[in-house]
């Protein structure tokens, strides 16, 4: 059905190739520029994509899905002042239930998503999930939102900045949002292994593929790392501190001792995590 064109990084900086996108626009003519990723962790330019939409006569869509939350409280840019479409889920940094939105500022073109989605693909509401909704964005809406939104971004911040001191390369030099991109060539690793290592520590994580990755992309050279989940636990600049020193236990672990790692590190680290996990449990008055 689609004609699909990608577009990539500067080399160097694993920024998004702005001048890539405006040559490929121009020589394919799309219908529609799609901006958003699940790995991408700086701050997209929506008005310089709505420019290079505007060019061609294209459509603009931003998938913010992974990064919604950040924008509902105000620690991100909003897409809907320069998209055509937004989607986004309303889960992840969002924190409602799963499920997913589609917004625009076209009543037009809300004319036709809806009619498309309904009857054209679904129907049947499920009204419990709605309800977890209205929950969510209620909770979106509070002063308190903004101040975890932001806390998101800091801890993130932080988080990088520590692993990099530990020795390991960040996709981008750093971050702007809630997701951190580790590169784990500087410790000859490779994302399968460390992401089995954290697990068995009781850090979550996954494996997830890094710019001009010569691993494949079930084994990978970096895992992915947010901090929404525990900053809503609590975790402030001092326990992510503490995260990253445990990360880079497990990942030494594992360099010194192969794909196997080092149990005795990774049960120490696993008992750390107990123990600050039990300071901050997911719903009060009860163990973690």
């Amino acid at each position: 059905w689609f004609d699909v064109v990608a577009y990539g990084l500067q080399e160097g900086t694993d920024l998004i190739d702005y001048e890539q996108v405006a040559q490929l626009a121009e020589e394919h003519k799309p219908k529609l520029i799609i901006a958003g990723g699940s790995a991408y962790s700086r701050v997209i330019d929506f008005a310089k994509f709505r420019a290079i939409a505007d060019s061609v006569g294209a459509y603009l869509m931003v998938d913010m899905a992974h990064f919604a939350g950040l924008v509902a409280g105000s620690a991100h840019p909003n897409p809907l002042e320069h998209a055509h479409v937004v989607t986004t889920t309303t889960h992840k940094t969002l924190r409602g239930p799963r499920g997913g939105m589609i917004l625009t500022n076209d009543e037009a073109l809300a004319k036709k998503i809806n009619s498309a989605i309904f009857p054209g693909l679904q129907g049947g509401p499920l009204m419990h999930v709605i309800a977890a909704k209205a929950v969510a964005f209620g909770e979106a809406l509070q002063p308190e939102f903004k101040a975890y939104a932001q806390a998101v971004v800091d801890n993130a911040k932080l988080l990088a900045e520590k692993l990099i001191d530990g020795g390991l390369d960040i996709v981008s030099g750093g971050t702007d949002t809630h997701v951190v991109l580790v590169d784990l060539r500087p410790k000859a690793l490779t994302g399968k292994a460390a992401e089995h290592a954290l697990g068995r520590a009781f850090i979550t994580c996954n494996k997830n593929a890094v710019p001009n990755d010569p691993q494949k992309p079930f084994v990978t050279s970096g895992i992915r790392l947010g901090t929404p989940a525990a900053t809503t636990r609590g975790f402030g600049r001092e326990e992510f501190a503490q995260t990253a020193e445990m990360i880079l236990e497990v990942l030494d672990g594992l360099k010194a001792n192969g794909e196997e790692g080092n149990r005795a590190v990774e049960e120490a680290v696993k008992q750390k995590v107990l123990q600050l996990t039990a300071r901050f449990p997911v719903y009060p008055d009860t163990a973690a």
